[in-house]
């Protein structure tokens, strides 16, 4: 296997002085630090699949030694974001066509189900999914492209978790990271799509105002199944 050219790792975004002040005058511990850089990078595309990073530039972009930065990417290899080559480094996995396949069939599942036990909406549900809409229009009107793409994710939580049930929230929860990577390739790949994303979410509140359970159904099938296509071929 040919390994692609490891770009220049761009800098931390974070002082270690902003770092204290946000954890209380204490730094995370070092590996935190590097898992929390290299995730969010890979997350937001800076890192895109196909990218080889190293020990050597992520302990310097972080501020650390070798050692932490080597258990922080053993983590992210778990979570099935890099594979780790020996001596070599960490190659950032792209987002499959199964991954895809895989994410939009394992929604479906959840989402029909939680938007049917949301109609009548709890209290305080159509507030909350109104602020977020607002939310991701203003993110997408500055090209906060990933912002944009983590509101998403919160709109459709929020209504999976109204339903009350803890299972089913930490289930639709482990699918975030994936969710996240998707939502931004998408953003960038397809850049109409973020319009017909806040009308679809635009349909869904009505439909959920409306109390019409097989109309909000019909509206998260188009949503979600939209993404089909994707594990298709069109995979970037």
């Amino acid at each position: 296997m040919r390994m692609p050219l490891a770009p220049t790792v761009p800098a931390a975004p974070a002082t270690a002085a902003a770092s204290r002040r946000e954890t209380g005058g204490k730094q995370p511990p070092a590996a935190e630090r590097v898992y929390a850089h290299v995730k969010r990078g890979v997350l937001e595309r800076r890192y895109e699949g196909g990218t080889l990073l190293t020990e050597g530039e992520l302990a310097e972009a972080v501020g650390v030694s070798r050692t932490p930065v080597r258990e922080a990417l053993l983590k992210l290899e778990v979570e099935g974001l890099l594979r780790l080559y020996p001596k070599k480094g960490a190659l950032v996995l792209p987002v499959s066509a199964q991954e895809i396949a895989d994410v939009v069939e394992t929604r479906l599942l959840v989402e029909t189900h939680a938007v049917r036990k949301a109609v009548p909406a709890p209290p305080g549900l159509l507030d909350r999914l109104a602020e977020l809409l607002a939310e991701q229009r203003e993110q997408a009107a500055a090209g906060e492209l990933a912002a944009a793409a983590v509101t998403d994710r919160c709109f459709h939580a929020e209504i999976v978790r109204s339903g009350g049930n803890d299972i089913l929230s930490r289930l639709y929860d482990q699918l975030r990271d994936r969710q996240l990577r998707m939502g931004v390739a998408v953003m960038h790949s397809h850049p109409d799509r973020i319009a017909k994303t806040l009308a679809e979410h635009e349909e869904l509140l009505a439909a959920l105002r409306a109390e019409d359970a097989d109309a909000a159904v019909a509206v998260v099938t188009r949503h979600v199944g939209w993404f089909q296509h994707l594990a298709r071929g069109a995979t970037r």
